[in-house]
């Protein structure tokens, strides 16, 4: 059972990294611990942009903008009713979080999940149905900007268990309230 936790309201938390890296196991259980709405990022994306994941083919600017957009604007709906949510969302670049925090137009805090490339290969190469190739994994890590000194993030390695991590996230939150 997930310890007792309070989301500092409003509040969103993006649980963010490249494919594989655990966003959604993380999410659903720091949802689950708040209370309030998870938001799978995948479920975001235009068809297009799916199927150009699913030919291997890596996302531009372009194809993000609008899923950022809808992804945020989900995202503010959910705390105007909710007063929390949790979204798991790649979020690899400084631009793409402000684009985020700017639609959201509540606090929003990052938890950036991380492993080593071989480790998040075998994640991959071991999740079946899912449309993101393992190919895809190198241009990620080439447009991951990990989250810099002005922007309130946790940086987390993902050897831990899925329980910890939360547990790890939700002392982080405290300290916000």
């Amino acid at each position: 059972m997930p310890p007792s936790a309070a989301a500092p309201a409003p509040l969103a938390v993006i649980v963010m990294g490249v494919s594989g890296c655990g966003k959604s196991t993380l999410g659903a259980l720091l949802a689950d611990a708040f209370a309030c709405p998870f938001l799978e990022g995948d479920d975001y994306h235009a068809p297009d942009a799916v199927e150009k994941m699913r030919r291997g083919d890596p996302l531009t600017d372009e194809d993000r903008w609008p899923w950022l957009d809808r992804l945020a604007q989900a995202s503010a709906t959910a705390i105007e009713t909710s007063v929390a949510v949790v979204t798991a969302c790649s979020a690899l670049r400084y631009s793409y979080r402000d684009r985020l925090r700017a639609g959201i137009g509540a606090p929003v805090r990052f938890v950036l999940l991380e492993n080593s490339r071989e480790r998040l290969l075998t994640r991959l190469q071991n999740r079946p149905g899912h449309y993101m190739p393992a190919s895809l994994l190198d241009s990620q890590l080439v447009t991951l900007e990990r989250p810099s000194c002005d922007e309130a993030a946790l940086v987390l390695t993902t050897d831990a268990s899925p329980k910890e991590l939360r547990d790890q996230v939700l002392g982080w939150l405290k300290s916000y309230q």
